[in-house]
C-alpha cells in the first residue's frame, strides 16, 4: 500500500501574511512565536517552527464533510510557503516523538476504526489501517494538542 501525506495549501496562510493584530482577531487568528521545538506544528511544511520563528494560529476544518464526523480545530501554519510539503510512504517530521490519534474513514465519510500510535509507529500504523478494505482515507491528530493531519491511501 502507498500512502501519501501532503501539507495544506500556502494560500490557506495568505490572507494572515500582511494582517494587522486587529485584522487577525477579526479573522480569529493570532501570531505568535514558536518557543519551543517541537511545539508548533506548521500544516504547510509539516515541520515543526523554529524557536523565534512566527507563525499563524488560527481555526480550521479539517475534517469538512456531510456526516457527523466533520471536524474543526486550530492549527498552526507558517506564513511565506510557496509550496505545501509531500510524503509518500513516510511520515513527516512533526509525526516524529508524538503520540497520534489515528481515525480512519471511508469514502462514506463515516469512521471505520480508529488507534493511537505512540512515538515511532506511525509509519506501521498508518500501513495496517490502509490494509482495511474499507479505510478511503487517515486523519491524524496529535493526540494531546489535537491538530490533524490527512494520509491518503493509493497515489
Amino acid at each position: 500500500m502507498t500512502y501519501k501525506i501532503t501539507g495544506l495549501s500556502p494560500e490557506l496562510a495568505e490572507r494572515f501574511e500582511v494582517a494587522t493584530a486587529e485584522e487577525l482577531s477579526a479573522l480569529g487568528a493570532v501570531q505568535m512565536t514558536a518557543t519551543s521545538k517541537p511545539g508548533f506544528p506548521c500544516r504547510i511544511s509539516l515541520e515543526d517552527a523554529e524557536v523565534g520563528e512566527k507563525v499563524i494560529l488560527f481555526h480550521h476544518t479539517s475534517h469538512d464533510v456531510d456526516s457527523p464526523y466533520r471536524s474543526s480545530y486550530a492549527i498552526f501554519a507558517r506564513t511565506g510557503l510557496t509550496a505545501s510539503a509531500q510524503f509518500t510512504d513516510m511520515v513527516p517530521p512533526v509525526f516524529e516523538g508524538r503520540p497520534l490519534g489515528m481515525r480512519a474513514f471511508g469514502e462514506d465519510a463515516m469512521l471505520k476504526t480508529a488507534i493511537l500510535a505512540l512515538s515511532g509507529e506511525a509509519d506501521r500504523s498508518i500501513r495496517e489501517l490502509f490494509e482495511l478494505d474499507e479505510v478511503a482515507y487517515i486523519d491524524v491528530h496529535n493526540a494531546a494538542h489535537g491538530c490533524f493531519f490527512r494520509a491518503g491511501g493509493e497515489v
